[in-house]
C-alpha cells in the first residue's frame, strides 16, 4: 500500500533532532527509518534539495510490526493537519468515517444549495470543519473532507468552487477566495501502475485573494497578502504579498504590506450567497 501524504520534515536531514524527541539512539532511528521505507510507511523521493518524505496516508499503525518505527509512525501523523483514512473493516473507525462521507455527500448534493449561512456553516462544522466569526462558504461550492477544514474569521470562499480538505487545509483571516476556483488537495502517483494517492496539505494565510479559476494543488503554501491571479495554476509556496501568474505562477507584482481591509463574506448584501 502505496497511498501517501507529504509531511513537512527532511527526515535524514532531521534524524538525530528526532532521535532526542523519541529518547532512542540515532543509529537505532536510522534503522527504523530503513525498514519504514523498505515497508511502506515513509516514503523518500527526489534527491538533495529537491529531497522530500511522506508517509502512508492510512492509519496503519495498528499493523506496523517495529516497535520503534510504529511509534515515530504515530509522531509523525501529527504533523498533518487531517485524519488518516482509517483501515476499513468492521470497527468503529471505518463506521466513523462512512458517517462523515454521507454528511459530506448530503452537503454536496443539497445543504450547499440553501440560501442559508446558517444552515450550511452548521451542517459543516457539525461535520468537524472549524470555520471562524463572520467567515462563510457560499452556494454551490462543495467540500470534500470537511472535518480536516480549518478557516480564520471575516473570509470568504465563493460560489462554484471545489474545496478538497482531505490532506488538511487550512485558511486564515480575512482570505477571499473568488468563484469557480479549485482547491486539490492530491492527485495520483504517475509512476506507479497501481495509480497510488499521492496528498499534502495546504495552507491559504491571512488576507491572500485567490482569483477566479485559479487551481491551488496539493502543497501549496499562499503566504500572507498574496494574489493568485484568475486561471493561475499553482503548487508551490508564494511568498508573502507576491501576486503571481501566468504560466508557471510567475511573480508579476506586489501588494502592499499594510493591508487592514475585511472581506465581508457573511453580511447584509451576502445573506442569499
Amino acid at each position: 500500500m502505496k497511498h501517501r501524504v507529504a509531511i513537512p520534515l527532511d527526515l535524514r536531514a532531521e534524524l538525530a533532532q528526532e532521535a532526542r524527541a523519541l529518547g532512542v539512539d540515532e543509529a537505532q532511528l536510522a534503522e527504523a527509518l530503513a525498514w519504514m521505507l523498505a515497508n511502506d510507511v515513509a516514503f523518500e523521493e527526489g534527491e538533495g534539495q529537491a529531497r522530500r518524505y511522506s508517509i502512508c496516508s492510512v492509519d496503519i499503525e495498528p499493523r506496523i510490526t517495529h516497535p520503534l518505527a510504529q511509534r515515530w509512525f504515530a509522531r509523525l501523523k501529527r504533523l498533518v493537519p487531517a485524519s488518516f483514512v482509517p483501515l476499513y473493516g468492521y470497527n468503529l473507525a471505518t463506521l466513523r468515517d462512512r458517517g462523515l462521507r454521507v454528511w459530506e455527500q448530503l452537503y454536496n448534493i443539497f445543504i450547499n444549495k440553501i440560501p442559508s449561512h446558517t444552515v450550511r456553516l452548521a451542517w459543516l462544522r457539525l461535520g468537524g470543519a472549524r470555520i471562524g466569526k463572520g467567515s462563510s462558504i457560499w452556494r454551490n461550492t462543495e467540500v470534500l473532507g470537511i472535518e480536516n477544514l480549518r478557516m480564520g474569521a471575516d473570509s470568504v470562499i465563493a460560489w462554484h468552487c471545489q474545496v478538497d480538505a482531505r490532506a488538511g487545509l487550512i485558511i486564515g483571516d480575512h482570505v477571499a477566495i473568488a468563484s469557480h476556483v479549485l482547491i486539490i488537495a492530491g492527485s495520483h502517483d504517475l509512476a506507479a501502475p497501481e495509480f497510488w494517492s499521492v496528498s499534502a496539505p495546504i495552507r491559504i494565510d491571512d488576507y491572500a485573494w485567490i482569483a477566479s479559476r485559479a487551481l491551488v494543488g496539493h502543497g501549496s503554501h499562499i503566504g500572507r497578502g498574496a494574489v493568485v491571479t484568475a486561471n493561475t495554476v499553482v503548487a508551490k509556496v508564494v511568498p508573502p504579498y507576491k501576486i503571481v501568474g501566468g504560466s508557471g505562477a510567475k511573480v508579476m507584482g506586489e501588494r502592499p504590506h499594510e493591508l487592514n481591509y475585511r472581506v465581508g463574506g457573511k453580511g447584509l448584501f451576502t445573506f442569499l450567497h
